[in-house]
């Protein structure tokens, strides 16, 4: 059995890397590709629709002087046509425009004076008023400015580089309407071409230019990260609420099911678990891509951590995606989606090919993809159960026999859970057929009271009440008059017996 979840779940560690075989690693929002592949297969496919409208132009143009020609015959004039090489030469003007969009923030302007280039950093370090970007800037913007500022000031080209970088943001402030994946190519043609520039100041030394392109990502993303995090233009926030809708149907799962060889009955394994889950959560709350890869990487450490003493020997990748796969169900993390998006498109891109950020990261956007793609064959359930799950119309039972409690030794603790959250299910349903009794005997007795009470008046109706008869004669009355007259004001005369009555007797 525990074979069988396994391979439901398995991950071959070459499917993690590029599928052009380079040896980097790959991303799904990449088609599987690394960056370095997907800009060259983007570049490649723009060319070919470049090339693809240019040949349906010149057909165009052909169609258009022949059409022209034709009918210029037929009333024998002859006007001049404009050639296309005219055509030709405002397409290249066009292209190289687009071309140099990029490489003129790394060109010198010849009008601005020296002057200002020598207080580059006092003139700047407080953004003027003014400025777009400063208007959306925020205590985390100026101080990431300042931080950078201190950086680069003791590099030879620190002026140049804060002015080029300087430059580039306030541009993109203008461009938020532009689609995410134009302003990531933007921002990527940048790095791009400020690595390079790099490379060849510092003679090839890549630590030294990593650490610089390090702070460029964090200046440059924590001001623009309002305009370029999950920006309308896109789904991402439909993403998100689509997986966190989606994880809160899996609660049931759980790691039985997934065979994740962690026992959080020890404290030192249900610490790093904890700490696991914090960390992903708190990977939404960071702004620069290489914080919130740093979030992930720690998240897997403590996973790694936690196999480590549960198993006590060293975790396999085969333990690892699984695991990270449960930590993601039990963390539901705000935002996933967007955050995976957000790095994949303004991360440094040789942080992502390579590194343990790189391999953290393709790990959990694997995580994330079985997730979403979940199904029955992958938890060794049937496909009626798992469905009886996934409605809530059932829970899952843990059997106590060894097969079982040999992927987990905390299966009987959680079938003990189990057992009693179906029992409140049973109360529960239990009261709400008590309640729906007492209200339908509160309805009863409703409907009895109005009965009886139109029976009363029924037969007060029928039967009226009759009327005392009237005296026998005057002195009758007379008499009861007068006793009614001497006994008013004996407060105790309903105890006096009858008065008598006179009688005559005959003499």
């Amino acid at each position: 059995m525990m074979m069988s979840q396994r391979r439901g779940i398995h991950l071959d560690q070459s499917e993690l890397l590029c599928k052009k075989g380079c040896g980097f690693y790959g991303n799904t929002a990449w088609q599987g590709l690394c960056s370095k592949c997907w800009r060259e297969e983007n570049q490649r496919e723009k060319q070919k629709q470049i090339q693809e409208d240019w040949a349906l132009a010149e057909r165009l143009q052909r169609e258009e002087e022949e059409a022209y020609a034709s009918r210029q015959q037929k009333t024998q004039s002859q006007p001049s046509i404009t050639p296309f090489s005219k055509f030709e030469e405002r397409k290249t003007k066009e292209k190289s425009s687009k071309v140099n969009t990029v490489t003129k923030f790394f060109t010198p302007s010849s009008k601005t004076p020296p002057k200002k280039d020598a207080a580059l950093f006092d003139s700047q370090s407080s953004p003027s008023p003014s400025s777009s970007a400063s208007r959306h800037s925020s205590a985390d913007s100026d101080h990431a400015t300042r931080e950078f500022i201190d950086f680069l000031k003791p590099l030879k080209s620190g002026r140049e580089i804060f002015k080029q970088c300087r430059a580039f943001t306030e541009s993109m402030v203008y461009k938020r309407d532009m689609g995410a994946d134009e302003l990531s190519e933007c921002v990527q043609d940048f790095y791009q071409n400020l690595s390079e520039r790099l490379q060849t100041q510092f003679k090839g030394s890549t630590d030294h230019v990593e650490s610089v392109m390090d702070e460029v990502e964090k200046y440059m993303m924590t001001r623009l990260y309002k305009e370029v995090f999950c920006p309308e233009t896109t789904d991402d926030e439909k993403k998100d609420l689509a997986i966190q809708k989606r994880i809160r149907a899996l609660h049931w799962v759980t790691i039985e099911m997934l065979c994740v060889p962690v026992d959080e009955e020890i404290p030192e394994v249900s610490d790093s678990v904890v700490k696991a889950i914090t960390d992903v959560i708190e990977m939404d709350s960071k702004r620069v891509p290489k914080d919130k890869l740093a979030c992930i990487t720690r998240c897997s450490k403590h996973i790694f951590n936690a196999i480590k003493i549960s198993k006590k020997e060293a975790a396999s990748a085969d333990d690892f995606l699984p695991t990270l796969i449960y930590i993601v169900l039990k963390a539901n993390p705000p935002r996933l989606q967007s955050n995976i998006q957000y790095i994949t498109r303004f991360c440094n891109p040789s942080r992502l090919m390579t590194g343990e950020d790189g391999y953290y990261f393709t790990n959990l956007c694997c995580a994330v993809a079985f997730i979403e793609k979940l199904d029955g064959q992958s938890l060794n359930l049937s496909s009626e159960e798992f469905e009886l799950y996934m409605s809530g119309q059932a829970s899952p039972h843990w059997p106590q026999a060894s097969g079982a409690s040999s992927c987990s030794p905390g299966s009987a603790a959680l079938s003990q859970v189990h057992k009693r959250l179906d029992l409140l299910t049973g109360l529960g349903e239990r009261q709400e057929r008590v309640m729906e009794k007492a209200r339908q005997l509160e309805s009863d007795l409703i409907d009895w009271t109005d009965e009886v009470e139109q029976k009363v008046q029924s037969v007060l109706e029928s039967f009226p009440p009759e009327t005392p008869a009237p005296a026998a004669n005057t002195a009758s009355g007379t008499t009861s008059a007068a006793s009614s007259a001497i006994d008013s004001d004996n407060v105790e005369n309903e105890l006096l017996p009858p008065p008598l009555t006179p009688q005559v007797f005959a003499g």
